[in-house]
């Protein structure tokens, strides 16, 4: 490891950590397909469709999220509610790997860039600028990431498919939803970015260090592309919501 001028550029490739996942979390027989959704009222309703049983829990102080293993169109696949912001989406990719998972979706709402885009329109994140700092102590520090191409095709072809409008686009991942200010919306939307949110970036290192695969699909959600931030009431689209689960659910039961 080189010293560099501010902590976060200081990329160790060590891959053996002072507290490991494996140390604390014993491998158990799960799916190995696992689907990351941040809607709980939509986890609610799958549940009460399929069969399931909770295999696990992921712990965080104030959080204890169960891990559930569902019977799901002949197969079994894992679902975890997703926790908000890099650091939390990197510990869960982390310990879910540890339990035996090593295919992830991760399905979310986002913020969008541009006003043309509708609540509810999907976008695949085919790249991600890494404005948050989970992604440095994972892989050696670049301006954005690429998402894995393979599953990024394996979305695509699953949306088209269905008939689903969708768009692959790079996403802005920042650490401070309150710091999203003019002049880093403008140079973002210059870099090409068409969403924000807190996890992407994140996730695709997560995943690439612990050599898993991993895709996510987002739905166009608040605007940050006018003058005024507007919420555009997205939270409480819970059709989008479930829609968007049983695709996640579906993508990840074929990749």
């Amino acid at each position: 490891m080189q010293i560099k001028e501010f902590p976060i550029l200081e990329f160790d490739s060590d891959k053996n950590p002072f507290i490991k996942p494996s140390g604390n979390i014993a491998p158990i027989d799960i799916a190995e397909r696992c689907v990351l959704c941040f809607f709980s009222e939509a986890i609610e309703n799958i549940l009460n469709k399929h069969p399931h049983k909770i295999a696990a829990y992921f712990k965080a102080e104030s959080l204890k999220l169960p891990m559930y293993e569902l019977e799901y169109k002949g197969g079994k696949i894992a679902l975890i509610q997703a926790g908000v912001g890099a650091p939390i989406a990197a510990g869960q990719i982390e310990e879910l790997c540890a339990l035996g998972c090593r295919k992830f979706i991760a399905c979310g709402s986002c913020g969008v860039l541009r006003e043309d885009i509708a609540v509810g329109h999907l976008i695949i994140p085919s790249a991600a600028v890494r404005d948050e700092g989970t992604s440095y102590h994972y892989i050696e520090p670049s301006r954005e990431v690429e998402a894995d191409a393979h599953i990024v095709r394996e979305i695509e072809s699953a949306l088209a498919k269905r008939n689903v409008p969708y768009i692959t686009a790079k996403t802005w991942t920042t650490d401070a939803l309150y710091r999203e200010t003019q002049a880093k919306i403008k140079q973002r939307k210059a870099e090409g970015c068409v969403t924000v949110e807190m996890e992407c970036s994140a996730y695709i290192a997560a995943a690439r260090y612990n050599n898993v695969e991993f895709g996510q699909i987002l739905y166009a959600g608040d605007n940050l592309g006018g003058s005024e931030w507007d919420s555009r009431g997205y939270s409480r689209r819970t059709d989008i919501r479930g829609m968007v689960l049983g695709l996640a659910l579906d993508v990840c039961m074929g990749i």
